[in-house]
Formats: C-alpha cells, sequence, structure tokens
C-alpha cells in the first residue's frame, strides 16, 4: 500500500457476498450515480442483485478478491471469463491509498498463474478511466452506453512470469 495502509487482499467468503455487493452499490451511487442516466442506474442495480451471478459466485465461475482492513471490506474486484475484471471498488473513505492498485496486482497473479493468460480487460466507467490509464491499462475503443450503463473498453496486457 502507498500509504502504508495494513490491508489483507484475499478472496471473498460466499458470506462476504451481500457486503460486497452493498459497498459496490454505495460506492456506484457516490461516485458514477449522478453521470448514469436512471436506466443505467437501474441496470447496475439489476447486476449486482442478480441470483445468477451470485450462484456463478458460489460455483466458483466469478471469482471476487476483497480488501480488508481492520476486518472491514473496504475494497473489491470481481473476475468473469478468466480476465475481465467485472466489479471494481473501493470505499471513498479509502480512495488514492493503493487499495485499487493492490487488488489489480492480486487479481493479476491470479489470473498469471492459476488461468496462464496475461491479460485482463475491462469496461472501465467514466471515473475509473484516469486509474486504469495509470496501471498501465489502454483504451480499446472510444466511450459507450448500453443499457445506460457508460463505459470505455480497456486492456491490461502483463508478463506471464
Amino acid at each position: 500500500m502507498s500509504a502504508g495502509l495494513p490491508c489483507v487482499i484475499r478472496f471473498v467468503s460466499s458470506d462476504e457476498w451481500e457486503e460486497a455487493m452493498g459497498l459496490a452499490w454505495k460506492t456506484f451511487l457516490e461516485y458514477e450515480g449522478d453521470v448514469y442516466p436512471p436506466e443505467g442506474v437501474r441496470s447496475f442495480e439489476d447486476f449486482i442483485t442478480d441470483s445468477d451471478l451470485k450462484r456463478m459466485f458460489a460455483l466458483g465461475t466469478y471469482q471476487m478478491i476483497g480488501a480488508f482492513f481492520s476486518g472491514k471490506l473496504i475494497g473489491m474486484i470481481s473476475l468473469r471469463n478468466k480476465t475481465h475484471i467485472s466489479l471494481l471498488f473501493v470505499d471513498g473513505d479509502y480512495h488514492r491509498r493503493g487499495i485499487g492498485r493492490a487488488l489489480i496486482s492480486f487479481l493479476s497473479e491470479y489470473v498469471r498463474k492459476e488461468e496462464g493468460l496475461n491479460r485482463l480487460t475491462v469496461n472501465a466507467s467514466p471515473y475509473g478511466v484516469g486509474f486504469y490509464h495509470r496501471l498501465g491499462f489502454r483504451d480499446l475503443g472510444p466511450e459507450k452506453q448500453q443499457d445506460g450503463i457508460i463505459f470505455t473498453p480497456m486492456l491490461l496486457e502483463f508478463d506471464r512470469g
């Protein structure tokens, strides 16, 4: 952590699912909700409350990693289709402390070692584009909007190890 915040980064357990989705919803509303049209806010809420997504998590086909500080979940990142970052949120009280970077680093190592792959993709929200650029992601195309969700498709390639 850049500011010395002693976090534990680990896979989220099934009993932490609701807490993680609550963090995503709270942070989305705080930093993104006013940029998205009502359709986008509904689409995001539908996504994080989808029972199929939770079932995929329970089956291990949708991975989620959390950052914990003093036992409290303060950040989360999720992965689908082996290389696509689905969600990345850090509690606003902990922004700019290296937590997002640490989550990306942990996820990159997982993808490299467990999946044998050397890339991550993300559909970055307007708020997150600068963060992803700072970590070396590059745009794959212009900003898009789908179902009210505004995003820029991005890619990070890294060494296999």
